[in-house]
């Protein structure tokens, strides 16, 4: 059944997608569970309980990225029931993600979350929009309305997964045929993990689709098994109990406000000048080196500020993800659930502005410098009785805050699924609040970055007319 068209594009079909494996005998996962072929009986489910760093996301939009690939060699039927088949045997891998959430609401006032591996699926449609080229995505450094249109599953928080009747799958995809080309669009529900756990899972889809094609199958992949199995630390109980009646009382949906967005690319040539200048202005004073992306995100800090118009004496600050692999132990590179914590540099617009981007550079240097293990931990404990949610509208704060999400270091032009590698990188709808800058690597690689900057439009505006700001900035490519 074909659904209406949205902004031009237009749904053919819809299908669950369950886990399929291409040998008899699944492949091990590195915390020796083992791939769920079809559904499991009731009592054979395996049920994944959340940690606190999942639990805090349920009230947050899917996590929404997608690649935007040139045309494939063949398309309709053809096209989609390969991608599918592929689509299948990554979840074979990641079979958590064919799974349901679910909430146990006990009678002591608490309620428990849970990742349940039924193996009911996750959803794959197929849409077209043969009037929208790869230039009109592309060419212009706003971005059109058409691409929130790419993606699945708009506007779902987290908790609506297992709030929805039916229960809504925790992983969508959408491949959408345009005039010359097609964009591989995914939804992830954030509970069930986090932008490196995303990547992971669709760097292992396009390299099982890119071997298939020559005829490999999904054996030896380079990419890494994933780590399903939570980590906990010690103290915590699990499944933790959230002190709420209903899983309902937990959700907050943020007021979606007007927002306009531009996509930023830096060269490896302007990285590097940010970079050198930041360090720079603030050699003799500072302890540690300023990084790329630091230099980066403190030149769109202190071009935002401007472009807010924000009077000298409004607080401001910047929330960044600061990643725990690798900085907590007990955390593998594959762990698939959510490892991250935020830190926070805060100035007045008047400091932003005077003291210069160097000194801008250095707050956010401060900020993931801070990160401390046993103060994680510390909070972990505390969660459990005193729970707090992330909510978008904190993070934006009226519009006098930025917060920056994923990271550069993601590999998204590594997913060429066999006819070419990606032509560009987008975002849906989810989680827009004003102030939400997201980084990709940049088409270049090489140390090249790309900011998906949402804002007011107004103040969006002003930003692109900012001549200091976009001098750092290289031209679109068509």
């Amino acid at each position: 059944m074909e659904d209406a068209s949205v902004g031009g594009v237009r749904v053919l079909s819809r299908r669950m997608v369950r886990p399929l494996t291409s040998t008899p005998t699944p492949p091990p996962t590195a915390n020796g569970n083992g791939v769920c072929h079809r559904r499991k009986k009731e009592e054979e489910v395996e049920v994944i309980h959340l940690t606190p760093w999942d639990l805090r996301l349920i009230s947050i939009d899917y996590i929404q990225k997608g690649i935007l690939l040139p045309k494939p060699p063949v398309h309709g039927d053809a096209l989609v029931n390969a991608l599918e088949s592929s689509f299948a045997r990554a979840l074979g891998r990641f079979y958590s993600f064919a799974g349901r959430l679910a909430a146990d609401e006990s009678e002591d006032g608490t309620v428990a979350l849970s990742l349940r591996c039924t193996g009911d699926g996750a959803e794959f449609v197929h849409a077209a929009a043969p009037e929208v080229t790869v230039a009109d995505i592309t060419a212009s450094l706003y971005t059109p309305p058409v691409v929130w249109a790419l993606f699945p599953m708009a506007e779902v928080l987290g908790a609506d997964a297992a709030l929805s009747e039916p229960l809504l799958p925790v992983v969508a995809v959408q491949v959408t045929e345009l005039a010359d080309g097609v964009f591989i669009g995914m939804s992830t529900n954030h509970s069930a993990c986090d932008g490196t756990a995303f990547w992971h899972f669709f760097n292992t889809w396009s390299e099982i689709h890119r071997r298939g094609i020559d005829g490999d199958g999904d054996l030896g992949l380079a990419t890494a098994l994933p780590v399903l199995r939570r980590w906990f630390v010690e103290t915590s109980p699990v499944p933790v109990p959230m002190p709420f009646t209903r899983l309902q009382d937990i959700v907050r949906r943020f007021e979606r406000t007007a927002v306009q967005e531009c996509f930023f690319t830096f060269t490896t040539a302007s990285v590097r000048k940010l970079k050198a200048r930041a360090n720079a202005e603030v050699a003799g004073t500072a302890t540690a080196a300023i990084s790329s992306l630091q230099a980066v995100l403190a030149h769109l800090w202190r071009a935002v500020c401007r472009a807010r118009r924000l009077p000298p004496e409004q607080g401001t600050f910047y929330s960044v993800v600061v990643g725990c692999r690798g900085r907590v132990n007990g955390i593998p590179p594959g762990y698939v659930g959510n490892a991250m914590v935020f830190g926070k540099a805060e100035a007045t617009a008047g400091e932003i502005e005077q003291k210069g981007l160097g000194w801008t550079a250095w707050l956010l240097n401060r900020a993931v410098a801070s990160f401390d293990e046993a103060g994680m931990r510390e909070s972990l404990q505390r969660w459990v009785t005193e729970p707090d949610f992330t909510y978008m509208g904190n993070l934006s704060s009226g519009g006098t805050a930025l917060v920056t999400g994923s990271s550069p270091r993601f590999d998204v032009f590594g997913n060429d699924f066999g006819w070419g590698k990606p032509l560009a990188v987008r975002s849906g709808s989810g989680n827009k609040a004003d102030g939400k800058a997201t980084v990709f690597e940049g088409p270049e690689g090489g140390g090249s970055m790309s900011l998906e900057v949402c804002i007011a439009p107004d103040a969006l505006a002003r930003l692109v007319a900012d001549e200091e700001f976009m001098e750092a900035v290289s031209k679109p490519a068509i």
